[in-house]
């Protein structure tokens, strides 16, 4: 039913006449005064008769629901009226109980806040007198105690009580009036700190003098003082003063110990500069709990501080002395100087030095510049420098440890713990160390290694009874490398170990590279002139072999290069502490680099940085090698696995009839001359190499030389389209299958493993003549893709269709 809202909010029906309007509104425009017709008035009055019939029934719809709407209207008004005898009696209640009661907790509120602010004023008063009392006494206590008993612990202890009052109780108006006495007259403040400057000139004096007179138990006494009286900064002062006399005299005394003015030989003065560090590590480590005890936590750090001044004096005169007594600066300007003459003109297109396969006479090879660099003396000092380096390492270590304050038990926070204070990196003594250690450690190094690589060279010897004969017996035993590769090796791990003993991340990182550089343009650089240019295997006549001694030479330093590799890898292995893998992990860092570089970081730098050394020698070595391979392959080799194979199958035919076939059987063992005949080919090509190269170098060889034999033994079977009959096909797969046993047992004996990675080149040959020789059932798998079809699966489907075809069949 439609309603509409009126003012008291309540719904009302619509009026009759709003309905009638409403029905008019919504009927068609229709006239019946205006009809021109009588269907126009039927239709006019048809309409009308409806619009009566809808408004007589809305007028009967208004008038039933007229009692329910008034008997609605009746009970909210009785609603209304409990509503308002309701709200009297709230307001009464309000304005009667509920304000008495509010108001006196109020009341009782304040009394309360009010007796607290009495309690706590009381409280506070109570604390400043009990404060002042306290301090009255002390300062009673020490003027008795600075008189005529001259107790000065008890006078110290005075004043560490009266340093715990409150300046504002100190300096206020009750004490300035309470404390005061006839025998001390003077405001608590002024007396206090006159008798903490009296007693502090007091400890200062009985210091030096139980200083002079070596009195241990004088000096702890008095140092102990000091904080008491609230002068902690004076005794740390002092004390620091009084252990570095002690230094610098132990210092002096240790420097003066050797050789009046002759020259210190040894490592006298690496000796004296771990002495000068021990002597402060042990004044450190026993004096530090007496100074955190009586002065607090981390309060040694100020007498450390000190301390690490007087290093910075002595270290810097051990530094020098040692520098100018040692011409470290003139040895410097020598090694920038020296031209490696052997080496430059080694590399020249025009030098052609000969080839020695004996041991030089004594300075057959010397140069002008050997005479001008000492490599015992350049030697000598690094090997002081290094052990310099360490000790400053584990002193760097050892202040880190004292100084920097504790840090969680594990994760980023270790760098954190092991960095040095900012006043031992920013001292002098670590300036200098930098500059009187780590350069020149660093520039003798980079000689030394590059010279000892030079002399190497210079004094090579290439081993001895070396043949290809294999009625000659090798009168050397394996691996056959020159002299130089054990020399520079050795060089090689004494300078990576020379390094790492210095626990110092910037020389490694400084060393290993240079060396790493070195290895590839000298080490490598050289064995690839000698290859190319002393003993590069050139048959001298067209079709001929070349030399027996070029090609012995050219071997051994292909063998160079391996056991160089294998040689790196060790040295890296050994140092880092690492087992030697093919699949490295320099992320993993060992116990043995911790040791040695406790920060994690500098590990880590140092680990990545061997392992980088190894990775780059070994893939520069590997290249040279596979171009030598190639060339003993294509020089000494390669023309020779024709003949072998045609030799092999000379005369052989695969066309037998069944009685040919049946004596083959019978009497296999004569019969059988294709694997003889190749065997022994092969052997005499390759064995006298095999015996010669290191297994990895051969297995390299052989790898190369199988890949282009597996090339024309395909090609030959594919040159016998119907020239094989049934018979003829299996002869010929057994014929294959001994060809390929001795072609992967030559180098390794039977049995060994490394020979059966090489059958899988042989794998198309040997599925050719297994498709040859398949009877019908199984080829017909074949053809259908069943299981047989996976033992042939490196012939595409095309090339089995065609090798069948081959066989003559009916």
């Amino acid at each position: 039913m439609t309603t509409t809202t009126v003012s008291n909010g309540h719904s009302s029906p619509e009026t009759p006449v709003e309905q009638l309007k409403t029905v008019d509104e919504t009927s068609p425009q229709s006239d019946i005064f205006n009809a021109s017709s009588v269907a126009e008035i039927k239709a006019a009055l048809s309409h009308l008769h409806t619009q009566e019939a809808t408004v007589t029934a809305r007028l009967d719809a208004l008038v039933t629901s007229q009692k329910d709407l008034s008997r609605e209207l009746g009970r909210l008004d009785l609603m209304r009226a409990h509503i308002g005898t309701q709200t009297s009696t709230t307001r009464s209640v309000s304005h009667g109980m509920l304000s008495e009661a509010a108001g006196t907790a109020d009341r009782i509120s304040s009394a309360v806040r009010r007796l607290d602010l009495e309690q706590a004023r009381v409280k506070a008063t109570l604390d400043v007198v009990e404060q002042v009392a306290e301090l009255k006494a002390c300062a009673l206590g020490v003027a008795g105690s600075m008189g005529a008993s001259q107790d000065w612990e008890t006078a110290a202890s005075y004043l560490h009580r009266a340093s715990q009052v409150p300046p504002g109780v100190v300096n206020g108006a009750f004490a300035a009036e309470m404390v005061p006495t006839a025998e001390v007259p003077d405001p608590p403040s002024v007396t206090l700190d006159n008798a903490a400057e009296s007693l502090c000139g007091l400890f200062l004096r009985e210091f030096d003098k139980a200083v002079k007179e070596s009195d241990g138990a004088k000096i702890t006494r008095f140092f102990k003082l000091f904080p008491l009286i609230g002068r902690s900064e004076v005794g740390l002062d002092v004390y620091g003063r009084y252990v570095c006399q002690g230094v610098a005299a132990r210092a002096r005394g240790n420097l003066n110990a050797g050789p009046g003015s002759g020259a210190k030989d040894g490592f006298f003065y690496a000796n004296a500069l771990t002495k000068l560090f021990e002597h402060i590590a042990q004044i450190i480590d026993g004096h530090g709990g007496l100074v955190e005890r009586h002065y607090g936590p981390r309060k040694m750090t100020r007498v450390i501080e000190r301390l690490q001044i007087e290093a910075d004096v002595q270290g810097g005169i051990i530094l020098d002395t040692w520098s100018d007594e040692r011409h470290v600066d003139r040895k410097l300007m020598d090694i920038k100087s020296y031209a490696f003459t052997f080496l430059v003109q080694s590399f020249l297109p025009t030098q052609r030095p000969g080839q020695r396969s004996q041991s030089p006479a004594p300075g057959a090879n010397a140069t002008p510049e050997d005479e001008g660099v000492d490599m015992k003396e350049i030697d000598g000092i690094l090997n002081e420098m290094a052990i310099m380096l360490g000790r400053w390492s584990l002193y760097c270590r050892f202040l880190a440890d004292a100084c920097n304050p504790s840090v969680g038990d594990e994760g980023n926070e270790d760098d954190t713990k092991y960095a040095p204070p900012s006043f031992l990196s920013e001292s002098s003594l670590a300036r200098k160390v930098g500059d009187k250690l780590v350069g020149p450690f660093n520039a003798m190094t980079t000689f030394f290694f590059r010279r000892s690589v030079e002399k190497a060279f210079q004094l090579d010897e290439s081993p001895s009874g070396l043949s290809l004969n294999l009625q000659q017996p090798l009168k050397a035993d394996p691996p056959h490398i020159t002299s130089a590769v054990d020399d520079i090796m050795y060089i090689v791990n004494k300078v990576i170990q020379q390094s790492l003993a210095t626990s110092q991340e910037p020389v490694v990182t400084n060393v290993v590279p240079t060396l790493s550089r070195v290895l590839g343009s000298d080490f490598i650089g050289m064995t690839q002139r000698k290859m190319r240019d002393e003993c590069y295997p050139r048959a001298i006549v067209q079709g001929g072999q070349p030399p027996e001694q070029t090609i012995i030479a050219f071997l051994v330093q292909m063998n160079n290069l391996d056991i160089g590799v294998d040689y790196i890898r060790r040295i890296v292995s050994n140092n880092t502490g690492t087992k030697q893998t093919t699949d490295r992990t320099p992320d993993i860092v060992s116990e043995h680099l911790r040791s040695l570089f406790p920060v994690p970081s500098s590990a880590l730098k140092v680990s990545q940085t061997l392992q980088s050394l190894s990775t780059s020698f070994e893939v520069k070595a590997y290249e040279l090698l596979s171009d030598g391979i190639q060339v003993v392959f294509n020089n000494v080799i390669k023309h020779r696995l024709r003949p072998i194979l045609a030799d092999t199958f000379r005369d052989i035919e695969y066309t037998p009839n069944a009685n040919e076939e049946s004596e083959y059987d019978e009497n296999r063992g004569n019969k059988e001359i294709v694997r003889p005949r190749f065997a022994n080919g092969w052997s005499e090509l390759l064995t006298p190499i095999a015996r010669i190269l290191t297994q990895q170098a051969f297995d390299r060889l052989l790898t190369v030389t199988i890949a282009y034999l597996v090339r024309l033994l395909e090609k030959r079977l594919w040159s016998y389209q119907g020239r094989v009959n049934p018979l003829g096909a299996a002869r010929l797969e057994r014929d294959i299958s001994g060809l390929v046993s001795a072609a992967v047992d030559v180098g390794y004996g039977s049995g060994a493993p490394g020979r059966y990675k090489h059958r899988e080149a042989f794998a198309r040959c040997v599925q050719m003549t297994l498709v040859m020789s398949m009877d019908d059932d199984e080829w017909e798998e074949v053809v259908h893709g069943g299981e047989a079809a996976d033992v042939v699966d490196k012939l595409s489907r095309e090339e089995r269709v065609r090798v069948r075809g081959m066989v003559r069949r009916g």
